[in-house]
């Protein structure tokens, strides 16, 4: 690993992250803490058996304006992060070093990803409309389905409780950038609301910084999105209630693109429109039965421009609907649940299948015997392309006293080919889908410990997954064709440790994470492309009266940038600063200075970074 510690910047932060999780018990959140993402039922965090992070509204409101949701997510403990530009731009998320498309992400609930890509166009939603994320990771398909191979990174907007209120934000910095949102929200009696509003805007910085590159373009990049979310919720009587939720995101950015000095001078935009809107009703049919049954369709609808002419135009739309039961029996809670999601895509490609429908029926059990826990799960997908595939999950624990435990645990996962995959219209110079295509399939063993003792809490996890049936494009003959196809061409190895703490001392608060990834292609041995072999974040924080500060640093070793491993990334160490005064009891003011050092640096060949960048704001937020 002394590869790991050739850049300077890189090793002194790596090192300074090591020393702290080696000499501290390391991770997590507060035991009252209550996960659902984990087993698909309500359950403290201190009793999981899987490896969860969540991510609370404190901690947004703690990483500013300033930050998207993927760069929070990047500083996440097994997370790693690649975009193509600045603000608005494509963020790939990589989860324990699976493949963007290896995670699923939902939103409220429902799948809000691309039926084409096979990706979710995070960069859509602020991080203003979020009030919470957990964090998933490791095999998930048993409760989920398709794509929950890396994990599942379920996001929770924003809800009304307590008296009602008003809430508002505005800030401004680097970048000619802007950031206004303002929201309402509360309950009377047995009727909850929320209804926010949020308005971004960035001039941006020139998104690709190699002038040798075909694509390049001096211009500003910029960005800017609209978006609105909303819910509302009525309980009839005592076990009785339903609600409905939405949210809205309209975004715009530029982005350099075009194969030849004269096209890269083209003004190449890009706009997504992504939507959720559900419906739910939950009812305790018996004292040990609660039945939910929810509704919904999410929509992803991206339109690439040229010069302001709409060149490509790529839609998709889910109608989703579950069913779920859960029991409280003599031992444990069970849970019996159905699902069935019709996918439907429409554009300016036509494809030889535009829809598809995936139904599920699934079945769990999770309870403890004295000091032994366990977690059963098994799922039924049934997929109109390629008919059933089963998938579960076991898990145990064992409480060694009121502070340790430790658990190990056995999961497959599955993720289907998407339409761009299968279907994909013959192109010139482009290429085309393949009919014959098989999901890629994953097995995943993994063991953690996990420590939870008064103010500081631990973990720390081993995994080794191994993807089958890998989906990769891959140029057809002759050479130089520029003709590609997807085949099911290797498998992949992901091997890695993750180490994370959370403490309090004499009033600062300390975050830590260091993740060990061995991720690998199986037929050539060369690492996955832009994984980075170690990374680690460290905050440190405090409050005192009316002022409140915080401290990051976050390392990331280095990585290659092509299959081949020729085309090397260097790692990076950033270091970032905000604080925040409480002026009046629901005003304050706050600042941010992210890459104090301004360190140049690549997540993608040839794609820029922000360098030093500073904002400022004010928030009303009474509690």
């Amino acid at each position: 690993m002394s590869s790991l510690f050739k850049q300077s910047a890189f090793k002194k932060s790596l090192c300074a992250i090591a020393i702290t999780s080696v000499f501290s018990p390391s991770f997590a959140k507060d035991a009252a803490t209550i996960v659902v993402t984990a087993t698909r039922q309500e359950q403290r965090a201190n009793e999981l058996l899987s490896d969860v992070t969540v991510i609370t509204r404190e901690d947004i409101e703690q990483a500013g304006p300033s930050s998207s949701l993927g760069d929070l997510l990047g500083r996440q403990p097994g997370v790693q992060v690649v975009a193509n530009g600045g603000a608005g731009s494509n963020v790939n998320v990589l989860l324990r070093g699976t493949n963007a498309g290896h995670t699923l992400i939902l939103l409220d609930g429902l799948r809000i990803n691309s039926a084409t890509l096979g990706e979710t166009s995070l960069s859509r939603i602020p991080l203003s409309q979020v009030d919470h994320v957990e964090i998933l990771r490791g095999p998930a398909s048993s409760l989920y389905g398709s794509e929950a191979i890396g994990g599942v990174i379920q996001i929770f907007t924003r809800r009304g409780e307590g008296k009602p209120h008003v809430t508002a934000e505005a800030s401004y910095g680097s970048y000619d950038t802007s950031d206004v949102n303002v929201g309402v929200s509360g309950a009377t009696g047995a009727f909850s609301y929320s209804l926010n509003a949020d308005t971004f805007h960035t001039r941006g910085f020139n998104s690709i910084r190699n002038p040798s590159n075909a694509a390049f373009n001096a211009d500003k990049d910029g960005y800017r999105n609209d978006s609105v979310t909303g819910s509302a919720g009525f309980k009839v009587a005592a076990g009785h209630e339903f609600g409905a939720s939405f949210f809205y995101s309209d975004g715009r950015n530029k982005y350099d693109g075009g194969f030849s000095p004269a096209t890269a001078q083209t003004n190449y935009e890009n706009g997504i429109k992504v939507s959720a809107y559900s419906a739910y009703t939950r009812n305790q049919i018996l004292p040990q039965w609660t039945s939910t049954l929810r509704i919904g369709r999410s929509a992803d609808d991206a339109t690439n421009y040229e010069d302001n002419v709409d060149a490509s135009i790529f839609k998709t739309a889910q109608n989703q609907v579950s069913w779920q039961n859960d029991i409280s029996l003599p031992v444990g809670k069970a849970l019996l649940a159905v699902e069935s999601t019709k996918q439907t895509v429409s554009g300016s490609s036509v494809f030889t299948v535009s829809d598809r429908r995936l139904d599920a029926y699934l079945a769990g059990w999770s309870g403890h015997f004295g000091d032994n826990r366990l977690q059963l799960n098994v799922r039924r997908d049934k997929n109109t392309q390629f008919g059933g595939k089963t998938t579960g999950l076991a898990a145990y624990g064992y409480q060694f006293s009121p502070a340790l435990r430790a658990s190990i645990s056995t999961g497959t996962a599955i993720k289907v080919p998407t339409f761009n995959d299968l279907y994909f219209p013959n192109t010139p110079f482009v290429g085309s889908g393949n009919p014959n295509l098989s999901p890629e399939f994953a097995r995943n063993k993994e063991v953690a410990v996990h420590y939870e003792g008064g103010v500081h809490k631990a973990s720390a996890t081993y995994y080794h997954n191994r993807v089958s049936n890998l989906i990769q494009w891959e140029e057809q003959p002759p050479v130089g064709s520029f003709f590609y196809s997807p085949q099911n061409v290797s498998a992949a190895k992901l091997e890695g440790v993750t180490l994370s703490y959370e403490g309090l001392f004499g009033g600062y608060t300390l975050k830590t994470s260091l993740d060990f990834l061995d991720a690998r292609d199986l037929s050539t041995d060369n690492w996955l492309v832009r994984r980075a072999r170690a990374q680690g974040s460290l905050a440190l924080s405090r409050t005192q009266g009316l002022w409140s500060w915080n401290t990051e640093v976050q390392a990331v070793g280095h990585r290659y940038n092509d299959v081949d491993n020729l085309q090397r990334l260097g790692g990076y160490g950033l270091l970032n600063l905000s604080g925040s005064y409480k002026f009046q009891p629901d005003w304050a003011l706050f600042a941010r200075l992210n890459n104090v050092f301004d360190r140049r640096y690549e997540q993608s060949t040839d794609y820029a970074t922000a360098g030093t960048n500073v904002f400022v704001g004010v928030r009303y937020s009474p509690k």
